[in-house]
């Protein structure tokens, strides 16, 4: 995970949050429920968390010898197109998070790459590079409208639900498309 930047959190932001109220002994737990807008760029190509949208944050912030252990879910709402027929996807999604914010000073400084673990700002921990790595990371590549979608006919562009069974393109040799035309005229 990315380290958190120098720049001073504001407690305000509703990513920020202030463990002020979490006695710093190891083993002491405070639940976090909050109801957010999503950061903007929860994106890949196909598909995304519209910004703004609700995502709701269920997580449970646990003391330990070196930080603040964060766990819990992420859930909200998926837009996007279908890779195989560019129908419109709306979804729920629901990710897992587990991530460590060490205390200033900790020995993880001295154990630790710079971004391999978060650091917390004071009391202040920034939980939106965790969440957009945890949700980010769970986007489908290729979304998917149904599991079975059979996409579009190469040929003519038509979902291949609204076309017969028997529908096909005749592959005519380009060579020989005269004599082909021959044939239909005097039938």
């Amino acid at each position: 995970m990315p380290k958190s930047p120098k720049s001073h959190l504001d407690p305000r932001q509703p990513l920020v949050v202030d463990t002020t109220k979490l006695p710093r002994q190891p083993g002491a737990t405070r639940a976090l429920k909050r109801v957010i807008p999503a950061p903007a760029d929860l994106s890949l190509e196909l598909i995304s968390v519209p910004a703004g949208s609700d995502v709701e944050l269920d997580v449970v912030l646990t003391s330990v010898s070196e930080g603040v252990y964060i766990s819990g879910s992420v859930r909200g709402s998926l837009s996007g197109e279908c890779g195989r027929c560019l129908n419109e996807i709306s979804q729920p999604f629901d990710v897992s998070i587990a991530e460590l914010f060490a205390y200033a000073d900790s020995t993880t400084e001295e154990t630790t790459d710079e971004d391999e673990v978060g650091r917390m700002q004071g009391d202040l921990i920034d939980l939106e590079p965790a969440v957009r790595d945890a949700v980010v990371l769970a986007l489908p590549t290729n979304p998917l409208c149904r599991a079975d979608c059979p996409g579009l006919c190469p040929e003519c562009g038509v979902h291949f639900d609204d076309l017969p069974a028997d529908h096909s393109h005749a592959d005519v040799d380009p060579r020989w498309a005269a004599l082909h035309n021959l044939t239909r005229t005097e039938e």
